[in-house]
């Protein structure tokens, strides 16, 4: 079958092959053949060696297809299912699953150190263990969730990972109040999906910060009140907030250049939200006093911060009474050929979300 993959980290090219085999089947898994992933910064971060993984490897963890073939003890799904590809499947035995923090669940990552391909040449990875940048990926049972046959597979994809994560930053871990000022540093599809949220939930003042035009021109239509660059931040801080800052800061980026600059930004008691996924080497420097003295809640949003799987029923359910535009935030649309492209378009953000129809 055809995959895209990653030689080796650094590399900033992907090589569209046709020799990749989805490997692993047998009880408790599934084969999913895939067709439509959508294409997020966390991909990048893989391939660039700021999110840890082992290659070679098949990029991609956003993704919908249907299911062909189900190992022994399979039951919630069967062949011809439409299904969404979760790349962080609770296990429900672990302790945070316990505790119904199923996103802090570590399962997942398990799997992440198991080959799900092979090549003549020998193993090849999937990115945080699925790999969905291919025509076929077998996966455990618990990462196809089915889904309505009235969600399309590019709309599906998006809530495999990043308006899940998006929404879920503002009504699962902020819970953003009624009538409060929000401002989201980052406004891709992840930080475009954190405006919905905020706008679902009655922020009466929401500021999208993002040095690309075209990307603040699109928050704008999404639900921001305001759209600056990074130099037109505090001048909208002084504004709105008469200096003190907003209740609400979102740190879609993960940098801690922009995390420094999104507590700055957050009022005095105010919650710092911290969503973007960043290096383990990126420290960000808070001093003791500040932390004492301004009461700020830093709050880190693991995958939207509550429960995938009731994540994705409400979010289908909001797609359907038109509360949130889905459709709206895939921007391109390109087939697995013109992956690199897409990679460039991310890159120089000129695109919100790209999807990659196989």
């Amino acid at each position: 079958m055809r995959a895209a993959v990653l030689h080796e980290i650094g590399q900033d090219k992907l090589d569209v092959l046709d020799d990749v085999e989805a490997v692993g089947f047998g009880p408790g898994k599934v084969r999913i053949r895939v067709r439509a992933t959508g294409l997020c910064h966390s991909d990048l971060s893989a391939m660039n060696g700021v999110l840890p993984q082992p290659a070679p490897f098949v990029p991609g963890h956003e993704g919908a297809g249907e299911i062909l073939e189900v190992g022994e003890g399979v039951s919630h799904v069967k062949p011809g299912d439409r299904v969404v590809v979760c790349w962080l499947p609770a296990c429900g035995a672990c302790p945070a699953c316990g505790r119904g923090q199923t996103e802090l669940c570590l399962a997942g990552f398990m799997n992440a150190g198991t080959p799900n391909f092979r090549r003549p040449g020998g193993d090849v990875f999937g990115m945080a263990g699925t790999g969905t940048f291919a025509e076929e990926v077998v996966l455990d049972a618990g990462c196809a969730v089915p889904i309505p046959d009235d969600v399309p597979f590019d709309i599906a994809a998006l809530i495999g990972c990043g308006v899940t994560t998006g929404l879920g930053a503002a009504l699962n871990t902020a819970d953003v109040q009624a009538g409060s000022s929000v401002a989201v540093i980052g406004c891709g599809g992840v930080g475009i999906s954190a405006i919905q949220g905020a706008r679902l939930q009655g922020a009466a003042e929401i500021v999208a910060v993002d040095p690309v035009l075209s990307r603040r021109e699109s928050a704008l239509k999404f639900g921001a009140t305001r759209a600056v660059s990074p130099d037109e931040l505090a001048d909208a801080k002084q504004q709105l907030t008469g200096g003190e800052g907003f209740d609400y800061v979102f740190e879609v980026v993960g940098r801690s250049a922009t995390a420094r600059t999104a507590y700055d930004t957050t009022r005095r008691g105010g919650t710092m939200v911290v969503v973007g996924a960043g290096a383990m080497d990126d420290n960000l420097q808070l001093n003791m006093f500040e932390l004492f003295f301004d009461e700020k809640r830093i709050l880190p949003s693991m995958y939207g911060g509550g429960d995938v799987l009731r994540s994705y029923e409400r979010t289908i359910a909001l797609w359907r009474a038109g509360r949130v535009d889905l459709a709206g935030l895939i921007t391109h649309r390109v087939p697995l050929a013109g992956i690199n492209e897409a990679l460039d378009q991310m890159r120089t953000g000129t695109a919100l979300r790209t999807c990659i129809e196989i």
